[in-house]
């Protein structure tokens, strides 16, 4: 399940954050890479401890904390601290699937990578290129959003960004563990719950809201790995 996830954050606050970003020490990103993905992939990564990325990443956290729709579409248990990555010059990141585990710098803690997600940190007129690819069961999503807005996809997705050919695309991406692992499950929740958000909003009064609301939480119930 793709979900597009508007305006996660404020227009200062994606000017503030580039400016700071484009000024920021960089590596190569091959240095986090696994061993295949080390060959597919050229772009640029923000050190995992560098102050700028606890900085953004916990501004990005405290967001994602107050936005329903992000909540409903991925069941949050644990978030990954966001990461933030550059291609530019031809930077481009080929066909792979995400680690499914992922250490928590600092901690004991893992975190299994049920959904992927990237914050684009760049307006799309000011790069070429860039697009990320998402393939799934409904054929290839191709994604180039505007600064700000957020895109969810299940981790075990393959997918890819494109070369990009003018100009800097700046993002974060991070991973999400969810209450339920399983995707389809996931698809149904999230469908089941926009449906009874628009029954309630239509219908305020009708009964089978409270009906569907239990069938809602018992399947969470029945499905949550915790």
């Amino acid at each position: 399940m793709v979900v597009e996830i508007p305006a996660l954050l404020s227009s200062a606050e994606v000017t503030e954050a580039r400016a700071a970003l484009l000024t920021a020490d960089w590596q190569d990103g091959r240095a986090t890479a696994g061993h295949r993905a080390q060959e597919v992939k050229r772009n640029l990564q923000l050190p995992l401890d560098h102050p700028l990325a606890q900085r953004l990443g916990d501004l990005i956290l405290d967001r994602l904390g107050q936005t329903p729709l992000f909540v409903a579409a991925t069941l949050p248990l644990r978030v990954l601290p966001p990461r933030f990555n550059r291609y530019e010059g031809g930077g481009t990141y080929g066909n792979h699937v995400d680690n499914a585990i992922f250490p928590v710098p600092g901690t004991p803690q893992r975190v299994r990578s049920d959904v992927s997600a990237t914050l684009f940190l760049s307006e799309p007129e000011d790069y070429d290129g860039g697009e990320l690819l998402i393939e799934d069961s409904f054929g290839t999503h191709a994604v180039k959003l505007p600064a700000g807005h957020l895109i969810t996809y299940p981790g075990s997705s393959l997918h890819r960004v494109t070369p990009v050919t003018r100009g800097t695309r700046l993002a974060a991406f991070f991973w999400t563990q969810s209450l339920v692992a399983s995707a389809e499950q996931r698809r149904t929740l999230f469908e089941l719950d926009g449906a009874i958000q628009a029954l309630a909003g239509d219908h305020p009064e009708h009964g089978a809201i409270d009906t569907l609301t239990n069938v809602y939480h018992n399947l969470l119930r029945q499905w949550s790995t915790t």
